[in-house]
């Protein structure tokens, strides 16, 4: 039994510093910092990169706000890879003035192969651009997304996540709770980093990537969650990734229950896949730099599955004092409530407030934050699945509804 209580006391300090680690970098969401100055002073060149498949349905959406930037148009190209669709695709992105390349691989169909494929085309061509975007089908893109962009590269940024808001956050608890997700991680985990010199991460799409950069080995990731495992290969090497705040792209999210399991059964399978192959090469980069870039970067991939299976360990660890008369009944209660009130009420007060910090109304997303815990919980189950099965295969999120650009109550409040 006192084995038992030595190993209890162990998860717990391991959890309460982890978590306090990341509470203490979350008040750094509201340091205000100077704008960088400008290195140079030049309108560059940009390729606004969307695989699709299957999207005829909301591609024409997007090309149509890339079209309405804000930015010399002479200075972007809007490029379409039409990736295994069945469907009229590529025939809507090029009516609606996108340049489209067909592409045709079922052994391997997601993101990441997409972008290295069509990347490495323009490598080989030397083509004219200074830095690229990456867009979901789904998207919209603010106005202002390119000249935004534009001044960060003006600043010497390198990679530079946009702010990825919603289109459809009122639509179920579902959507709700991927904004709040968003939201809240957009507040307290890239801009808080991003204020102090840490690593921001991409996350999926709205990010701006400097050509020059990608040249000598082309987009190179093989996992599920290509834009972590982008980010993470940039944090080992002590580079730094931006992050745009005022470059905004709204992502229409899944509805159903059924879709939103299946998408985020995919990026915890991939996220474990980035673990598995990153987590030891970040260890050795935080052991021999001493930057606490890679110190955080290590945080941040065993703060995932690794910290799920110890607090796993913690739950177990008291039902087997309680089973051996180490502890009583209402000991045990007192226990575990520790640890499932917060894990299931604390993302409804974070949440809340990253909507206060960043002035957004309340009132329509009542409901969204009462059934928050519900979307929180259901993760919870997913990473308790995947740990046992994992599907590997891409599977389609399919996206129907013609979204125009800023036409919910949310982001008219926003702008």
């Amino acid at each position: 039994m006192d084995y038992l209580y030595i190993l209890r006391e162990a998860l717990v300090w391991i959890i309460t510093i982890f978590w306090l680690y990341q509470i203490l970098i979350s008040l750094c969401s509201l340091v205000k910092i100077k704008d960088k100055p400008l290195k140079v002073n030049k309108q560059h060149k940009f390729m606004a990169i969307i695989p699709a498949h299957n999207e005829e349905a909301v591609i024409g959406n997007l090309i149509e706000s890339l079209q309405n930037q804000n930015y010399d148009k002479k200075l972007y190209d809007i490029y379409v890879i039409a990736d295994n669709c069945t469907d009229n695709t590529a025939k809507v992105a090029k009516d609606a003035g996108a340049i489209v390349y067909k592409r045709f691989d079922e052994t391997k169909k997601t993101k990441g192969y997409a972008l290295d494929w069509f990347l490495k085309q323009k490598i080989e061509e030397n083509a004219p651009y200074d830095a690229f975007f990456v867009f979901d089908a789904d998207n919209i893109v603010h106005p202002d997304f390119i000249k935004n962009m534009n001044k960060k590269l003006c600043q010497g940024e390198e990679v530079v996540q946009g702010y990825r808001d919603i289109k459809n956050p009122t639509d179920s608890w579902i959507t709700a709770g991927y904004a709040l997700f968003y939201w809240t991680m957009h507040r307290f985990y890239h801009l808080a980093r991003y204020n102090i010199g840490l690593s921001p991460l991409l996350n999926g799409t709205g990010f701006m990537v400097k050509f020059d950069i990608i040249k000598p080995q082309g987009w190179d990731t093989v996992t599920l969650t290509e834009d972590i495992e982008f980010s993470l290969k940039r944090i080992i090497s002590g580079k730094k990734l931006g992050w745009a705040t005022d470059a905004i792209c709204y992502d229409e999210q899944p509805v159903g229950f059924k879709q939103s399991w299946s998408q985020r059964s995919r990026w915890t399978v991939g996220h474990m896949q980035c673990m598995k192959e990153y987590t030891k090469k970040l260890l050795v980069a935080a052991k021999e730099n001493k930057n606490m870039i890679n110190i955080d970067g290590f945080l941040y991939i065993i703060g995932s599955i690794p910290l799920f299976i110890i607090t796993l360990l913690l739950l177990g660890t008291n039902f087997l004092m309680y089973a051996g008369d180490g502890m009583t009944k209402a000991e045990l209660i007192i226990n575990i409530l520790r640890y499932v009130i917060p894990t299931f009420l604390l993302p409804i007060a974070t949440s809340l407030i990253a909507m206060l910090l960043d002035k957004r109304p309340i009132k329509p997303m009542l409901k969204g934050l009462a059934c928050y815990p519900l979307f929180m919980g259901s993760w919870i189950l997913i990473n308790l699945k995947c740990l046992f099965k994992r599907e590997t295969s891409w599977e389609k999120i399919n996206h129907v509804r013609s979204i125009k650009m800023l036409n919910t109550e949310l982001q008219e409040e926003r702008d």
